[in-house]
């Protein structure tokens, strides 16, 4: 780990900072089932979730465009249809908002979670397999010796 005090600082006694933190093996994290789970319920939802959104948005502009009669139909007392579309897209996006949090509380979360963990252990083994190799290799050596 690089030394974290710049170069041009007078009188800073000189550290370096070294932190023992979990070593991930992404590659295994990438593989792990839990993963691929997670990434397949995600985009169960966030594709026709967008689709949706998308349909909706564009067919209120094309209705904008194409129908300006019906979008300036009255439905209320000068509360016209092309209000009532502009109005919901708020209400439809906060709606998608609050199913996507719903659902990633109940399942993504959890999900990723469990990734998480594995991709944990399988950084632990790794570093382990690793430690092994570099004693195997020093004692080798000294055998040589």
């Amino acid at each position: 780990m690089a030394d974290p005090t710049p170069d041009d600082a007078e009188n800073v006694p000189r550290r370096r900072f070294e932190r023992d933190e979990p070593q991930i093996d992404w590659i295994a994290a990438e593989r792990s089932p839990e993963f691929r789970e997670l990434l397949a319920k995600r985009r169960r939802f966030v594709i026709p979730a967008t689709a949706f959104f998308l349909t909706w948005y564009l067919g209120f502009i094309a209705l904008a465009g194409y129908a300006p009669d019906f979008m300036g139909e009255s439905v209320y007392e000068g509360f016209t249809v092309g209000y009532a579309l502009a109005l919901s897209q708020f209400v439809m996006t906060w709606v998608l908002g609050w199913m996507y949090v719903r659902k990633a509380d109940r399942e993504f979360d959890p999900l990723a979670e469990r990734a998480a963990e594995r991709a944990l252990e399988a950084g632990r083994e790794a570093r382990v397999t690793r430690h092994m190799d570099v004693e195997r290799t020093s004692e080798r050596e000294e055998v040589k010796r």
